[in-house]
């Protein structure tokens, strides 16, 4: 179920594309196309070895002076979770979960060729799957389940790579936990069971395509009349 916040913040998102249409001189839009390489902190298995989707459009309006800040906000279609690749089926674990994102973000451009930005994000989850196997849940114990929906943290830069097109980074995890899970491997921790909270751990590589931009080295047309 989509809450009161993923609601309202999908309203403002249209509301500011259709300002972006109406006047495409002081809100730009964009779209973003790229994937994440994840893992999901806290469950034992390291690496990211999960590779999703992470594909929507973006709203942006610049400030200051010669409009080199700018603060945006995206609608994400973005694919998180872990994988681990056993060395047999009873040993490997899948865990998929798609996102509903909005990042807020506040960038700074510098020479209109590269862009750092900080910001956070509210994911909703809309979908998971996760393959357990038997030697997962001989040793793990789920405490709460699984929060459908994340608060996160990011950090990004970019680069203009032709035109109105963009080469991004993007660095993003968890601010809140997703469930609480122990772990009961005498092998590796003889004394007790452990308590480990998990987090998503995001990497993303995406191309950006902004519209109505203004191009290094290419006038503005100025308006007829």
């Amino acid at each position: 179920m989509i809450s009161r916040l993923t609601k309202f913040s999908l309203v403002l998102f249209l509301t500011l594309l259709i300002s972006c249409e109406v006047d495409g001189q002081r809100i730009l839009g964009g779209l973003s196309v790229g994937m994440n390489l994840t893992q999901v902190d806290g469950d034992e298995y390291y690496g990211f070895h999960k590779v999703g989707l992470n594909v929507g459009p973006m709203v942006i309006l610049p400030f200051g002076k010669n409009k080199r800040w700018s603060v945006s906000m995206e609608l994400l279609y973005s694919q998180k979770g872990s994988h681990h690749s056993g060395s047999t089926d009873t040993t490997t674990y899948d865990l998929k979960m798609d996102y509903l994102d909005i990042p807020v973000m506040i960038h700074f451009t510098d020479k209109k060729i590269i862009s750092a930005g900080v910001g956070f994000a509210y994911g909703q989850l809309i979908n998971y799957k996760e393959t357990h196997n038997p030697f997962y849940d001989t040793i793990y114990t789920y405490k709460t389940s699984l929060l459908n929906y994340d608060v996160s943290v990011l950090a990004e830069v970019q680069f203009r790579i032709w035109n109105r097109l963009w080469a991004g980074l993007r660095y993003q995890y968890s601010m809140l936990r997703l469930r609480e899970v122990e772990i009961n491997e005498p092998g590796v921790y003889p004394r007790k069971p452990v308590i480990r909270y998990q987090f998503n751990n995001v990497i993303t590589i995406r191309l950006t395509w902004v519209f109505n931009q203004e191009v290094p080295g290419k006038a503005r047309k100025k308006p007829e009349g």
